[in-house]
């Protein structure tokens, strides 16, 4: 009897000692979403901008962040840990703690709720909040395999981030459909995005704005506008509809499906843009193909 209490008396030693001083955190959120890892990484890097005297750092992948964030005279630091449980659902964990008063946050959260717990809790329901709303107002849908079709066009290069890629094509819009239009160009389908460089670690991006254009002897020059030409492409689909800004939550969704199902693709999706959205028409309704070439 005695050697069993030695024994369980050492496990609850060990294990308040790896409490204290072992383990990296003062206090862990779980939480569940419908969505993917990219579109939750995105969401996570979009509240941390709107947050005071914080930073983010990439992880090695789409699932671990790690922020900072400065309160007075403590550090707060949250590891993100994002997981899948199922095709439709992953789980977050965030990994708390106060660099500054780590100990005297263990010693106290078992048994009381601490400022560093409220605050935590208030941050993340925060987080939580923008991430529901956001969910609700995109949608995306996988179509399986389609194709894009040969065509003439017309593009402006851009190099910008990943939220900054409608913004970039907003500014180069006046110089693809009226200066085309005005200089006799018939134009022959639906804008659309080639992305030709995507750094997922820093969410930028290279690519180009293109107009399908009926090819003809005397195409307008311009030192900004250049010509180009497409062949058919194969590759797997999707429809997205919502913000264009955050269209790129159906290349996650298209990426999860080529890894899932073993289809091997560039990494580099096209988009097919169906609606301006200058005009007022709510954004729920906004179309957008998004293709992702399968590698040859």
């Amino acid at each position: 009897m005695k050697k069993i209490l030695l024994i369980i008396s050492f496990l609850i030693l060990g294990g308040v000692i790896g409490y204290l001083f072992i383990y990296p955190y003062d206090y862990l959120v779980t939480m569940e979403a419908r969505a993917n890892k990219g579109t939750i990484n995105q969401i996570i890097k979009l509240w941390n901008t709107s947050l005071d005297s914080t930073q983010i750092e990439a992880g090695e992948d789409l699932e671990q962040l790690t922020q900072t964030l400065h309160f007075g005279d403590s550090t707060h630091i949250y590891n993100w840990k994002i997981s899948s449980v199922n095709d439709s659902i992953s789980k977050i964990k965030v990994f708390a703690k106060d660099s500054a008063f780590s100990l005297n946050n263990k010693l106290k959260v078992p048994f009381m709720d601490t400022d560093f717990e409220k605050r935590t809790k208030k941050n993340l329901k925060n987080f939580a909040d923008l991430l529901a709303n956001h969910l609700e107002n995109i949608k995306v849908r996988i179509v399986g395999e389609g194709h894009l079709d040969s065509t003439h066009y017309a593009y402006v290069h851009n190099k910008t981030t990943q939220f900054g890629k409608a913004g970039g094509m907003m500014l180069d819009f006046p110089l693809l459909d009226p200066f085309l239009m005005n200089n006799g160009v018939e134009l022959n389908g639906k804008p659309f995005i080639e992305i030709l460089e995507w750094d997922m670690e820093n969410d930028s991006l290279e690519f180009n704005f293109c107009y399908p254009i009926i090819r003809n002897d005397s195409l307008p020059q311009h030192p900004d506008l250049k010509y180009g030409f497409r062949e058919p492409v194969k590759a797997l689909k999707a429809v997205y509809n919502g913000n264009y800004i955050t269209s790129d939550r159906a290349w996650y969704e298209l990426l999860d499906h080529a890894e899932k199902n073993g289809i091997k693709v560039t990494g580099l999706p096209v988009e097919v843009f169906y609606n301006n959205p200058n005009i007022g028409v709510e954004e729920l309704s906004w179309k957008a193909e998004v293709f992702m070439p399968l590698k040859d």
